[in-house]
């Protein structure tokens, strides 16, 4: 049996804790919130205040953490991963984090005798507890080989997308389609209702075509019109994933007007729909 530490116990973090300790790990977590430890120790978890406390006694480390700063600051700063932990861990880091990060700090450990991959996440709270998660997957084949049976016990579908730092490119983009696609979703909604097609029969037609995406298939239904935006991830979270998409198609050196006009509707849209309201909102700019 492994032993497993989960570094970040937020609505991500603390799914992937509870089922891994249902599929029969060691699994032991901390997150700088003490109420966000508190909660998950009631639920069976075993927790612990410190980094350090984590690390010393896990073969592999989870990360899920909001940004990429905190996700540097936790690998390499004082206390951090590389300050007390053994050679021979593995980290896999299943945050939203920018790729360049991750292969810098891939290297940092690799010097400590460390490994690092990346395994960034969809699915939402639900699907980390019950273990129905996708994770695009940056890694060396033998990396991968020596984790996936912790990736398999905590997601449904697992695609690996190359060496370290693709599954975070991987997942901007996979966001960046997110992103848009609500966006557009919205407008054309308005404008067949406005044309005398309610948006619930525009949707059948839609999903039965060409037009159809998870946002048609699954947003609008589940959270978008019953009114309940309650899909567990946040209008700052990503506004912080477009922002690391236009970090890396500027590191790229591309101009992708579509992307940009994207990333300026999320970005203005701070103005009228607040941080922590579900991302899902975004549908209602303009109409506020």
């Amino acid at each position: 049996m492994k032993s497993i530490g989960v570094i970040g116990l937020g609505n991500m973090g603390r799914g992937m804790a509870l089922t891994l300790g249902r599929g029969g790990f060691a699994v032991t977590g901390t997150d700088a919130s003490a109420a966000a430890r508190a909660s998950v120790a009631a639920e069976g978890v075993k927790t612990v205040d410190t980094i350090e406390e984590v690390v010393q006694a896990a073969d592999i480390v989870i990360l899920s953490l909001p940004t990429a700063a905190i996700v540097a600051e936790v690998v390499a700063g004082p206390g951090g991963i590389i300050a007390n932990a053994k050679p021979g861990l593995l980290v896999i880091d299943t945050s939203t984090s920018h790729p360049e990060t991750t292969r810098r700090l891939a290297a940092q450990l690799e010097a400590a005798g460390m490994r690092m991959m990346d395994a960034p996440v969809s699915g939402g709270p639900k699907g980390a507890r019950e273990g129905t998660m996708a994770m695009v997957i940056g890694a060396s084949d033998e990396d991968l080989a020596r984790a996936m049976p912790v990736l398999e016990a905590m997601s449904g579908k697992r695609v690996h997308v190359g060496g370290v730092g693709a599954g975070h490119v991987a997942k901007i983009a996979n966001n960046l389609f997110t992103a848009s696609h609500l966006i557009v979703a919205a407008e054309i909604t308005r404008m067949a209702a406005r044309a005398g097609v309610p948006t619930e029969a525009l949707l059948q037609g839609i999903n039965a075509g060409s037009g159809r995406s998870f946002v048609t298939e699954h947003s609008f239904p589940t959270w978008i019109m019953n009114g309940k935006f309650d899909s567990g991830f946040t209008m700052k979270l990503m506004r912080k994933d477009v922002r690391l998409g236009q970090e890396l198609i500027g590191a790229l050196g591309l101009d992708l007007p579509l992307s940009a006009k994207v990333a300026e509707l999320w970005a203005g849209s701070a103005q009228t729909i607040a941080d922590d309201e579900d991302f899902n909102r975004i549908v209602e700019l303009g109409n506020r």
